[in-house]
């Protein structure tokens, strides 16, 4: 045996050499934290009752949200601006100067003319309320979405050759439960907060209420994921975002601890100052999912920050905020439809979403990301991203 083969089987195996086992750990790790943090405020907090947020189906409404106001609305204006103006001055610059190749390979699919006749018949039923469809009006948003899911596969595939239906169908498939999964998450962390609610939809008991729910949010990952893919192909994701100021291994291992402890205490103070802290619902999950691969010396979706390559961060922030823009419209008509009630922001709006809400999909890509980097992980047992 030679020397330099025995110092290389000398090597301790770390996690961050076996993806599967990497993301397996990760996610054995994050659901105890991620659940139990914000019950343990709760908990400590003498005049809130645990029952109160353990009521399924979520009916009760017990958080009154502040009011509207011009002055954090301004502020918070302006930090949004601050952090997503230097992008958008890239991007438009990168419009300019990339170079228009990428243009569709191939003609567009004849099962995404599938996709876009599906999608197209449930919207029109949707938003309209035809007595022969009324038992069933409830549950048009998943069809709404499968069709979404399937025309934008087509669209990647259209100018690739390639798109996650085709060439990696087991991943594909296995989004749906994924997706179900990490939504429900969400909607358990908003009982903490209470920024959107419910109408329209008749009574359910807890098994209905659970399936009923299941479904739509089962499309969440698939639709933003799928959404991504297709952006990707465009040279402006490819590149356009590239040689930003990098930061080093995406922060540090101090500064990973740091925030590993912020976002654990942001988490378990969500229920107690709902008001205050209500953003760290969007950020808090990715803030602790990233720290904490970083200190058990895991790959995280911020590697390439390293090096100044944000593309591929800013393709799927991009494309959550793509779909959020179509969630919160076809949500705007539809019967069974959510609401918000946001503290200080719940005053200018599109469709129902107060307008700086729509800042928490960017954040939110990056969290479907990172699911989407553990279940390939799982899945192919290789990193997603092998740049």
């Amino acid at each position: 045996m030679s020397h330099a083969f025995a110092q290389q089987r000398a090597l301790p195996v770390t996690l961050s050499a076996c993806p599967a086992r990497a993301a397996l750990w990760t996610l054995l790790m994050i659901t105890p934290l991620l659940v139990g943090l914000p019950l343990i405020g709760v908990v400590l907090h003498p005049d809130l009752s645990l029952s109160t947020y353990t009521e399924f189906p979520p009916l009760t409404r017990y958080v009154v949200p502040a009011p509207f106001s011009w002055t954090v609305f301004v502020l918070m204006g302006l930090v949004l601006a601050g952090v997503v103006g230097p992008f958008l001055v890239r991007w438009v610059r990168s419009s300019v100067i990339v170079s228009p190749e990428g243009r569709a390979t191939r003609r567009f699919p004849r099962w995404g003319y599938l996709g876009l006749l599906a999608g197209a018949a449930a919207w029109i039923v949707a938003w309209n309320r035809f007595a022969w469809f009324s038992d069933w009006q409830m549950h048009t948003f998943t069809p709404l979405w499968i069709g979404y899911i399937v025309t934008v596969n087509a669209l990647a595939f259209q100018r690739s050759g390639r798109c996650m239906m085709t060439h990696r169908t087991r991943f594909f498939v296995l989004l749906f439960p994924f997706s179900a999964a990490f939504w429900w998450f969400f909607e358990y962390l908003n009982r903490f907060v209470q920024n959107w609610y419910y109408i329209g939809m008749v009574e359910l008991g807890s098994m209905e209420y659970f399936w009923f729910a299941t479904l739509p949010f089962a499309t969440v990952l698939p639709a933003v994921l799928g959404t991504q893919e297709w952006l990707r192909t465009f040279p402006v994701f490819q590149r356009g975002f590239t040689d930003i100021a990098p930061i080093p291994s995406a922060s540090g291992h101090r500064f990973s601890i740091l925030l590993l402890l912020l976002s654990c205490c942001g988490l378990v103070g969500i229920g107690i100052w709902p008001d205050l802290l209500f953003p760290l619902l969007w950020v808090a999950p990715l803030f602790l999912i990233v720290s904490l691969q970083t200190v058990m010396k895991q790959r995280t979706i911020l590697h390439r920050m390293a090096v100044g390559d944000w593309n591929r961060l800013a393709a799927v922030a991009v494309a959550a905020l793509l779909c959020g823009f179509f969630w919160e419209m076809w949500n705007s008509q539809s019967l069974a439809k959510w609401m918000y009630a946001v503290p200080y922001v719940n005053g200018l709006k599109l469709f129902e979403m107060p307008v700086l809400g729509y800042a928490g999909y960017l954040p939110f890509g990056l969290e479907c990301l990172v699911i989407g980097d553990l279940l390939h992980g799982l899945v192919y047992r290789e990193w997603s991203d092998k740049g």
